[in-house]
């Protein structure tokens, strides 16, 4: 298995850290009702896997992440390398599954939005703080 490189934020790395010596039991809550995943893709320029901690929540059996990068004006680089790769791998507690990831469009996107902005309401404002629409993205588990 190739080696994979975790976030460069140090916070996001030690959460990602926990999260993979509990097996999701320290990690996957990241704060009361705030569930999160590791989701890791193949960097777009490198070719290296790299692995992120996410907020997520669920629709019937996709899982679904906000890339907001706290509103900031530019995509996160996760974002980026699964738009040019969508096949991607995700951990929910101590399950690893190959996934697809696809960016949601129009009312799609708006309802899905709404059930993250119920898991993170600051969503709303990160949105607020940018010109780019942040991308909802589905994270499909292969069968």
């Amino acid at each position: 298995m190739a080696e994979v490189t975790d976030s460069p934020v140090p916070d996001v790395a030690e959460h990602t850290r926990r999260y993979l010596e509990s097996g999701g039991e320290d990690g996957h809550e990241w704060r009361p009702g705030v569930p999160t995943l590791l989701l890791t893709t193949v960097g777009c320029k490198s070719g290296v896997k790299r692995r992120t901690a996410l907020i997520y929540g669920r629709d019937t059996e996709d899982y679904v992440v906000v890339a907001s990068q706290g509103g900031k004006p530019t995509h996160p680089a996760w974002y980026l390398n699964l738009d040019a790769d969508p096949e991607v791998e995700i951990q929910v507690f101590d399950k690893v599954v190959p996934a697809t990831a696809r960016t949601v469009h129009g009312a799609e996107r708006e309802r899905l939005w709404a059930l993250m902005r119920e898991i993170w309401p600051a969503y709303d404002e990160y949105q607020k703080k940018t010109d780019r629409e942040i991308p909802v993205v589905v994270l499909t588990p292969h069968a």
